[in-house]
């Protein structure tokens, strides 16, 4: 006789057709809200980290405070952290949410207040002279000019809260990290290796559109480089 298809199930393999077959919306659920968890997050998270940056840039006496106080808040264990937020949140996905939002500032900041530092202080000062005030100055010379960098951290703070959001688990708000944690808890191969695979996924497609995206609001970094 042949096996049944099940089999793989059965003998509770690593790779397994099955599993993916048989639990597909499963699956689509939780990517859907593991993409929307790290979206949110980091889109809070530039909301934040642009004035924070801006402000360190203007006054350079609040570099200091700002970088340190980010830093700080990343040094924070995972766990520890929503921990320290559940009083104020509950168990939700707002917990989650708020805790990577935090963690997204360190490199949100740094790479965007490097990214202003690095604006030659000539551009600055040709654009003073032909009348730009700071407000203009800032969104149509120095933001742009300071894209690169920033996309850097974008893009590193971006897989950082795919990874970060399976820890959401422990509220039941993780995304695939819900399917991991339950699949260790019952040594469960094909799930865990599954959700972690698409964990994986998830990160290399985010980053490789963020890639695409800055190539193509960057044309003069194409340019210098042809």
């Amino acid at each position: 006789m042949t096996a049944a298809s099940d089999d793989c199930l059965a003998r509770n393999e690593w790779i397994c057709g099955d599993y993916v077959r048989t639990r597909r919306q499963i699956l689509l659920d939780a990517v859907g809200q593991h993409v929307q968890l790290t979206a949110l997050s980091i889109l809070i998270g530039l909301v934040i980290a642009l004035p924070l940056a801006v402000l360190a840039r203007r006054w350079r006496w609040a570099a200091g405070p700002v970088l340190a106080g980010t830093t700080i808040l990343y040094t924070i264990p995972s766990l520890a952290m929503f921990s320290l937020l559940l009083p104020v949140y509950g168990l939700s996905a707002t917990l989650v949410v708020a805790g990577l939002v935090l963690y997204s500032l360190t490199l949100l900041v740094r790479n965007i207040l490097a990214g202003l530092r690095a604006v030659p202080e000539e551009t600055r000062q040709a654009a003073r002279g032909l009348g730009y005030g700071p407000v203009r100055l800032l969104l149509t010379v120095e933001l742009p000019l300071a894209l690169p960098a920033a996309m850097a951290g974008l893009r590193i703070a971006t897989v950082s809260a795919v990874s970060l959001v399976t820890v959401g688990a422990i509220v039941g708000f993780g995304g695939l990290g819900n399917l991991i944690y339950a699949g260790m808890n019952t040594y469960f191969k094909a799930q865990v290796l599954t959700a972690s695979v698409l964990c994986v996924l998830i990160a290399i497609v985010a980053d490789l559109l963020m890639l695409g995206v800055q190539w193509l609001i960057t044309p003069w970094v194409r340019a210098r480089r042809a």
